[in-house]
């Protein structure tokens, strides 16, 4: 599988992270339907999704 592109450790803030998240769903939009480098970038958006809403839950208070 194609490897990511993101940093092994992703931002703290809520900013940085919509940047990245912004890009990687750039990077899927562009690839190739059933590539194996849409598929990162599909895991990307995934993962930093996650970090968004982790991020969101320890504002205070928290974004829903």
């Amino acid at each position: 599988m194609a490897e990511s592109s993101l940093p092994k450790r992703l931002p703290r803030d809520r900013e940085a992270l919509l940047a990245l998240h912004r890009k990687a769903r750039q990077r899927r939009d562009a690839a190739p339907l059933l590539s194996e480098e849409r598929a990162q970038a599909a895991f990307d958006v995934e993962r930093l999704e996650v970090e968004v809403a982790r991020v969101e839950r320890a504002m205070d208070p928290p974004r829903v």
